[in-house]
C-alpha cells in the first residue's frame, strides 16, 4: 500500500508472485498487519492456456497497527507451490496487475485487485497445474519510505487450484443428410502443454457426444467416446432430426473442462 495516496480510494501497484521454487528467505519479523477475508478468482480455479494473459481477481480486508497509514505499509498477496512461503514470495514471475484500496478507518482497508499471469513467461512445468498457497507480504516502512522496519510472511489464507486450459472441436458429417443415414462426427480433444507453450493431444479423455434438436435450447448426451492417444474423437450416430451436434467433457484437478460450439446437421 506503500505506493498508493490517503484518501478514500488510493491505487497502487506491486509484486504478486505464482512461484514454485525456493529461494534465500527474507528475515522474519512481526509487523502487527493482519489480513482477512482472502478470496482468488472468487474462488474458482484459475484456467490457463498457452498464451493469453489472466488476470484473476483478488480481494481481502487489511489492518495495520496505529501510527502507519497506507503509505508506510505493504501488503501484497502471492501464490506458492512446492516451497516455503518465505522461499516463494522471493522466487518471482507473476505480478499484480493493480489494486485498489478503500479505507475505512485510520488502520484498515478493503483492498481488491488482480494477479497477472502470461504462461509464456511464468508457468514452465505441468507440475504447475496443482493446488497453490495464498500467502501475503507484510512491511513496515518508516516515515522516509526507504527503510523496511518489520517484514513477515502472512500464511493460512487459503489456496487456489491453477490449471491447463482445454479445447475441444467438432465436426458433423455429411451435411445435409438424409433422415435414417449415418453421420459422422469427429473433433479433438487438446489441452495447454506448458512445456511446449502449445496446445496437445489430450489422448485417453472421455468426451461426450451431445445433441440439440433445433427449435430447442437443450442439449442431451447421445454416448460417451475416450479419445485416441492424440486426443482424436471419432463416432457415428443415425440422422434423425436437423440439429446441433457437440463435444464436451468435465474439468479434472489439473485440467479445465471444455465445450464445442454445436456444428448443425440438416437432416433431409
Amino acid at each position: 500500500m506503500r505506493t498508493g495516496r490517503t484518501g478514500t480510494v488510493a491505487a497502487l501497484a506491486g509484486a504478486l508472485a505464482l512461484v514454485a521454487f525456493g529461494a534465500p528467505a527474507a528475515q522474519a519479523a512481526d509487523t502487527g498487519i493482519t489480513v482477512t477475508g482472502m478470496v482468488v478468482n472468487d474462488g474458482k480455479p484459475i484456467v490457463v492456456g498457452v498464451s493469453e494473459e489472466k488476470f484473476p481477481s483478488v480481494s481481502f480486508r487489511v489492518t495495520w497497527p496505529s501510527g502507519y497509514t497506507p503509505h508506510t505499509i505493504d501488503a501484497f498477496p502471492y501464490l506458492y507451490h512446492g516451497t516455503t512461503a518465505a522461499a516463494g514470495a522471493e522466487d518471482g514471475g507473476i505480478y499484480m496487475a493493480g489494486t485498489i484500496l478503500y479505507e475505512d478507518s485510520p488502520t484498515s482497508a478493503d483492498v481488491e485487485g488482480d494477479l497477472y499471469i502470461d504462461p509464456r513467461y511464468t508457468l514452465d512445468s505441468h507440475n504447475d497445474a496443482t493446488t497453490w498457497k495464498i500467502a501475503v507480504t507484510a512491511r513496515l516502512w518508516d516515515k522516509t519510505d526507504t527503510k523496511i522496519k518489520a517484514e513477515e510472511r502472512l500464511t493460512g489464507l487459503g489456496s487456489v487450484q491453477v490449471k491447463r486450459a482445454a479445447r475441444v472441436s467438432v465436426n458433423a458429417s455429411p451435411e445435409p443428410v438424409a433422415k435414417g443415414r449415418t453421420i459422422t462426427v469427429t473433433g479433438s480433444a487438446t489441452r495447454a502443454d506448458w512445456v511446449k507453450h502449445a496446445y496437445v493431444g489430450y489422448g485417453g479423455k472421455l468426451a461426450k457426444l451431445q445433441f440439440r434438436k433445433a427449435g430447442t435450447s437443450t442439449y442431451t448426451t447421445v454416448k460417451t467416446v475416450q479419445a485416441s492417444s492424440t486426443g482424436a474423437l471419432r463416432t457415428t450416430v443415425t440422422a434423425a432430426a436437423d440439429g446441433y451436434w457437440r463435444w464436451t467433457f468435465s474439468e479434472t484437478s489439473t485440467t479445465g473442462g471444455a465445450t464445442a460450439k454445436g456444428d448443425y446437421v440438416d437432416v433431409k
